[in-house]
């Protein structure tokens, strides 16, 4: 998958597998006191046996998949320039924020269906991570429904979809350390959980790597 090049100084250059990571405040990282999120965390263990791989975080704090739709090519296209096609991912973090903004489900279906396919127009291979569940069971109702309506679009576009909510509802871990938080955000624990999901749901398979 990583080849080598010259530079223009006679020296091999490898080529770099670039992956950005789209989404809300999960993506961002926000509640984690050493600040890596599950992004940060999973980068730490992607490995990187055949050549060098660079994960942008780009996540917007209280964003819905509406504003998502509006920036995410912009974001993306800034940081894979200069790169092969075949270098370049994209990965969407989905968190709760249609929900709290009063955004249809139909709404939300669409923004992601389109982002999706947009990416198949750019030849773009694209991961999607679902939204964890929250601590109330009102919420996490509505949480559940989102969360299948993504998996479903995922599903028709062969997209890998990676499921935080059904682990993560009933998880002892995941609901203590929500609630020694903000009750929104998780720490170091919650964000743990979510990486061991990504990277246990076809990570290094959908990047072409073996595994770390």
């Amino acid at each position: 998958m990583t080849t080598t090049t010259t530079n223009g100084f006679g020296r091999q250059a490898t080529r770099e597998l670039r992956i950005c990571v789209v989404g809300d405040d999960l993506v961002a990282g926000v509640g984690d006191p050493r600040s890596l999120g599950w992004v940060g965390r999973v980068g730490a263990r992607t490995t990187r046996a055949e050549g060098p791989v660079t994960i942008y975080p780009l996540g917007v704090p209280a964003e819905t998949t509406a504003e998502l739709v509006t920036r995410w090519g912009d974001e993306t296209r800034r940081r894979f320039h200069g790169a092969a096609p075949d270098e370049c991912r994209l990965v969407i973090g989905l968190g709760h924020e249609d929900l709290r903004q009063g955004l249809s489900l139909p709404r939300s279906r669409l923004n992601l269906a389109n982002m999706l396919d947009e990416c198949t127009a750019r030849n773009l291979p694209v991961f999607v991570v679902g939204p964890p569940p929250a601590p109330e069971e009102w919420r996490n109702a509505k949480i559940c429904e989102l969360s299948g309506a993504f998996a479903d679009v995922c599903l028709r576009r062969s997209v890998p979809y990676v499921d935080c909510y059904g682990p993560l509802v009933s998880h002892e871990d995941w609901l203590t350390d929500l609630a020694a938080g903000d009750g929104v955000h998780p720490g170091q624990a919650g964000y743990g959980l979510i990486a061991w999901l990504v990277l246990h749901g076809g990570w290094h398979t959908w990047l072409g790597l073996p595994e770390s």
